[in-house]
């Protein structure tokens, strides 16, 4: 299935589709396309926010943007896979069975699928900026994602059982 479509069904039910792309077997490509695709969807989610901070402050956007594209793209994917390999660790000393990959893969997707909240985020951030409305978009986004994550980490730690 296209990764739309599967966006789409994570909102439905995000156990699924993680067991669905597990079945598909471990493919460490498959997973890094995830995160990359997440940190790239996250920096563009940043734009308008570094927009209206350098229209506000005065600063150099030029200078922001490359900040954010540093952290975004470079250093985000190393501390995801570490996060993926806590969590992992984690989940073996309470009794899972899964695999490392199956925890990145639940963590990777998890981003992935959360991301057009991300966008949505990134949206009000700039247009709107600071304040309840985006403090509560931050809060919908992070609920969705701790549900996609631990209901894909639930199902990949079924996966070698």
């Amino acid at each position: 299935m296209p990764v739309t479509t599967d966006i789409v069904a994570t909102y439905r039910g995000p156990g699924r589709v993680v067991r669905r792309l597990l079945d598909m077997g471990p493919r460490e490509d498959r997973a890094l396309a995830f995160v990359m695709a997440f940190c790239i969807v996250g920096f563009i989610a940043q734009l308008p926010s570094l927009a209206r901070q350098a229209h506000l402050e005065g600063s150099e956007l030029n200078m922001l943007m490359g900040g954010a594209l540093l952290g975004s793209v470079f250093i985000l994917p190393l501390f995801f896979y570490f996060l993926a390999w806590l969590s992992h660790l984690i989940a073996r000393l309470v009794g899972g069975n899964g695999t490392s990959y199956g925890a990145r893969l639940a963590l990777f997707w998890a981003l992935l699928a959360s991301a057009p909240l991300v966008l949505l985020n990134g949206l009000v951030a700039g247009f709107i900026g600071p304040g309840p409305a985006q403090t509560l978009v931050g809060l919908i986004w992070l609920a969705t994602f701790l549900w996609f994550w631990l209901s894909g980490l639930k199902q990949s730690q079924k996966a070698a059982k």
